[in-house]
């Protein structure tokens, strides 16, 4: 198993924290997906998109939130 170190993170997505948001939302979406239609071999969930936010597979966008007019 390979160790994902938090440099490794903050250099794809800016940084460490919004890294470990981002995999931990692919990793809910992989959850959604039956088991035996993932070939993680094995690890864990939060581990796979960990990785795949490491080696660049992931994509995604920062949307501005919405202030609610009260």
């Amino acid at each position: 198993m390979r160790i994902t170190t938090p440099s490794e993170v903050a250099r794809q997505a800016g940084n460490k924290y919004l890294g470990v948001l981002v995999a931990a939302k692919f990793a809910r979406y992989l959850n959604e997906f039956p088991k035996d239609q993932l070939n993680a071999q094995g690890e864990k969930l939060t581990t796979k998109a960990m990785q795949s936010l490491v080696e660049g597979e992931l994509n995604y966008k920062l949307l501005r939130r919405r202030r609610s007019e009260a």
